[in-house]
């Protein structure tokens, strides 16, 4: 019992992908978390600033712990290149999954985040059973919803001014927009099968 639990938990520890490694952080993580967290254009349309490098040795301490954060690496050299947010949503029995992803800059445009939120959708639906899967992302944020119609995500909705993470200069705050997308786990067995 106790080697098919051990089994179990390495297949949900680490993924491979043809180009990836997609694992659970770990706290010497932090150089290479640091080299995109500390970049505005990188989380420009997060909910964070800019991370200084010891911020960024708390959070990968933190992710470590996080079951719903996964270290997205290139598997022939081991960079860590960005990262995917994958959690089971409230209630339960509802059995909706969000995905969420942030990339280095220099690492985007290769069709890295397609491979690495594919592979983690393949777990949501054939071994964690999920039946729904949203993503959220800003409007503004083309490449973001971009990502998510290349996953064959359905654009559910665009709510409008439904939150703000920073303010201006006067301490006003900066609403902005959000994108609802969706999936069902018969729409991924669709897209899966074809």
């Amino acid at each position: 019992m106790d080697q098919i639990m051990r089994k179990k938990e390495s297949i949900l520890t680490i993924l491979n992908t043809e180009r990836l490694t997609i694992r659970r952080f770990k706290p010497e993580d932090w150089q290479d978390l640091h080299a995109y967290l500390s970049l505005e254009d990188v989380i420009r349309y997060e909910p964070y600033g800019v991370f200084t490098e010891e911020e960024s040795k708390r959070e990968a301490a933190s992710r470590s712990e996080n079951p719903a954060f996964w270290a997205v690496c290139l598997k022939d050299t081991g960079t860590l290149i960005g990262n995917l947010y994958f959690q089971q949503q409230e209630p339960k029995q509802f059995e909706t999954w969000e995905l969420g992803y942030v990339f280095h800059s220099g690492y985007q445009g290769f069709g890295y985040a397609t491979e690495a939120s594919r592979e983690l959708m393949k777990l949501g639906f054939n071994e964690f059973k999920a039946r729904r899967m949203i993503a959220h992302c800003n409007p503004l944020n083309s490449r973001s919803w971009r990502l998510l119609e290349r996953l064959k995500f359905r654009r559910e909705g665009h709510a409008l001014q439904t939150v703000y993470f920073k303010c201006d200069e006067a301490g006003n705050p900066l609403w902005h927009d959000t994108y609802s997308y969706g999936m069902l786990r018969d729409e991924w067995e669709l897209i899966s099968h074809s």
